[in-house]
C-alpha cells in the first residue's frame, strides 16, 4: 500500500485520500469501528478510539511518521518467527541472545506485543544500561520510571515533562542515554505493557461512550450531553464530562509470564504441599479445588490465573470536608505465593473512576470493559510466552473471589446492605431488632445459622424478580463461571 501521503501536507487531497485509505484499511483487517489504535503524533498507537475521532486526530495532530509498518492495524509482521536475533550494547560488555524457536503460531497470536516480538527484551536491556558512564544508581530504564512517576504525582503538562527531559540531559555528564523527550519515554513505556484507554462516560453513570455508543454526543438514556457544561451553561464542546481510565489487565499478565522468575512464581501453587491440612493458600479453598474439579481443562494447566477483585472509594484530596469520591478497581493474582500476591507491584490497577460522586450500584456500567477482557481471557489468549519453560502457551484467568467492605460488597454484588434485609446470608428471614433493648440481652445465642445461597439460587431469585434483597443482577453473571463463584 501507497504510504507517501504520510509525509504530505495535512491540507492536501494526497493526505486526505491517504487518510481514508487507512482508516478503510484498518477497519476491513480489523472488523471494528470502534476499537482501533490512534497513529498521531500525540497517541502513537497507545489509545484507542472510532473511526471519527482517530480522522480528527490524524487531521489536527498529524500521523506518526516513523509508524511505517501497520502491525497495529492488520499489516502483517515483516520478520519471521524463527529468526535469531542479538542485541549488543555499545562498550560491547553484554549481549543479550533472543532466539525464537520454529513454533506453530501465525502474525496474529502476537496480540499487542507490536511490530517487533522483541521489543520488550530491548527494554529490559535498557534497564542494565547506567544512565551514563560510570553510573551505578540508574539505569535508563529506573531513571526514566521515577521520572515519569513524578510527572503524575504532581501533574506536569506533556511539554513541562519534555522539557524537564532535555534540561535533565544537558545537567548529566556527557554520554548519558536519558529520554530527551515525551515521545521517547511514552514509546517505552508502551513497550511495558503500561498502555491504557481514557473512556468517556456519562456524568449520570447510564453508559460509557464506547462500542455502538462511540460516536454518540448524548446518553441515549437520560439524554444528557457527553460534553461538560460551562458557568454560563453553554457545553463546553470537546471537554469531557466525566472520564474513566482503563488499563487493560492482558499485556501486563503476559509481560508477567516474560520474567523468568515471576513465571516460575506464577506456578509455585502447584509444585507446594499442604503439610498440617490448613488452609495457608487459597490453592487450599474449596473454591479453587471447585473449579479444578468443575473445569478439570482449565486446573490442568498451573499457568492459568485465578484472581481477585478489590475496590473501594477514597478521597484524593484528602480533606475531610470533600465529598469527591474516587474508585480504584484493582486485581490480585493468588497464583502467587502468600510472600508476593499482597506486594504493590503484583496489585494490578485496571480501573480509576473519578467522581465526584460514588458510582453506586452503577458501578457494573464501568466494569464493562474488564469483563470483556475476563471474557476472553476465560476463552484463552494464544502466543503467550513462559521465559521459565522458554514456550509459548494459552493462557486463561478466572475471576474468583472480590475484596470489599460491607457497602462496596452491596454495589458490587447487589444484595441489599442497609434496612430490614441487610443480611446476606439470612436474606428474608433476617432478624431485625431496632429500638428492641430486651432482644440485646447478653446471652448466648445458639441458633443453627441458615445455609448460604449458591451462586445459581441468587441468579434464579434475580431474574425471577425476587427483589426483596437483591438490588440488581450483577455484571458478574455475564461471566460464564460467574454463578459458580461470584
Amino acid at each position: 500500500m501507497d504510504k507517501s501521503w504520510m509525509h504530505s501536507d495535512r491540507r492536501s487531497k494526497a493526505y486526505e485520500f491517504g487518510v481514508e485509505a487507512f482508516l478503510n484499511f484498518a477497519v476491513e483487517n480489523l472488523l471494528t469501528t470502534t476499537h482501533i489504535r490512534c497513529p498521531c503524533v500525540k497517541c502513537v498507537n497507545l489509545k484507542l478510539f472510532g473511526v471519527g475521532i482517530i480522522r480528527d486526530h490524524v487531521y489536527f495532530n498529524g500521523i506518526d511518521q516513523s509508524y511505517k509498518n501497520w502491525t497495529f492495524h492488520g499489516e502483517p509482521w515483516e520478520a519471521t518467527t524463527n529468526a535469531s536475533r542479538n542485541v549488543e550494547e555499545d562498550d560491547g560488555h553484554r549481549r543479550y541472545s533472543f532466539v525464537s524457536e520454529e513454533i506453530d503460531m501465525d502474525d496474529n497470536d502476537f496480540g499487542d506485543f507490536g511490530s517487533d516480538p522483541y521489543e520488550f527484551a530491548n527494554v529490559i536491556g535498557d534497564g542494565d544500561q547506567p544512565v551514563y558512564p560510570g553510573c551505578r544508581k540508574y539505569t535508563k530504564l529506573s531513571a526514566l520510571v521515577k521520572l515519569y512517576n513524578l510527572k503524575a504525582k504532581h501533574g506536569m503538562s506533556d511539554v513541562c515533562f519534555t522539557e524537564l527531559l532535555i534540561l535533565q540531559g544537558d545537567l548529566l555528564p556527557e554520554g548519558n542515554i536519558i529520554s530527551t523527550s515525551m515521545y521517547e519515554a511514552k514509546k517505552t513505556l508502551c513497550a511495558l505493557g503500561l498502555s491504557y484507554e481514557k473512556m468517556h462516560a456519562c456524568p449520570n453513570d447510564c453508559i460509557l461512550y464506547r462500542k455502538e455508543y462511540e460516536d454518540s454526543t448524548n446518553c441515549p438514556t437520560c439524554g444528557i450531553s457527553r460534553w461538560k457544561e460551562g458557568k454560563d451553561s453553554i457545553l463546553k464542546e470537546g471537554v469531557l464530562a466525566k472520564v474513566v481510565w482503563y488499563f487493560p489487565p492482558i499485556p501486563r499478565f503476559k509481560r508477567m509470564f516474560q520474567s523468568h522468575e515471576t513465571a516460575k512464581s506464577l506456578t509455585w501453587h502447584a509444585a507446594r504441599k499442604s503439610i498440617d491440612g490448613q488452609m495457608s493458600h487459597p490453592a487450599d479453598s474449596p473454591s479453587w479445588k471447585l473449579l479444578d474439579d468443575k473445569w478439570p481443562e482449565f486446573g490442568n494447566e498451573p499457568r492459568n490465573l485465578r484472581l481477585a477483585l478489590s475496590s473501594d472509594g477514597f478521597n484524593p484530596h484528602s480533606s475531610l470536608s470533600s465529598r469527591y469520591s474516587c474508585w480504584p478497581v484493582i486485581l490480585v493474582t493468588y497464583n502467587l505465593p502468600p510472600w508476593l500476591c499482597m506486594k504493590r507491584k503484583f496489585m494490578m490497577l485496571t480501573l480509576l473512576i473519578f467522581g465526584p460522586k460514588q458510582p453506586g450500584n452503577d458501578v457494573d456500567v464501568y466494569l464493562e470493559p474488564l469483563i470483556d477482557d475476563l471474557k476472553s481471557l476465560w476463552v484463552g489468549i494464544r502466543g503467550v510466552y513462559d521465559a521459565h519453560n522458554g514456550e509459548y502457551f494459552t493462557l486463561r484467568a478466572a475471576l474468583m473471589w472480590t475484596i470489599n467492605d460491607f457497602p462496596a460488597y452491596g454495589n458490587l454484588s447487589g444484595c441489599v446492605v442497609k434496612g430490614y434485609k441487610a443480611c446476606p446470608i439470612c436474606g428474608d428471614d433476617t432478624p431485625s431488632h431496632r429500638r428492641q433493648r430486651a432482644a440485646f440481652n447478653g446471652k448466648p445465642e445458639y441458633g443453627i445459622p441458615p445455609e448460604p445461597l449458591t451462586g445459581e439460587e441468587v441468579l434464579h431469585m434475580v431474574e425471577n424478580g425476587d427483589r426483596v434483597c437483591w438490588k440488581k443482577k450483577s455484571i458478574f453473571f455475564d461471566l460464564e463461571y460467574g454463578n459458580t463463584f461470584l
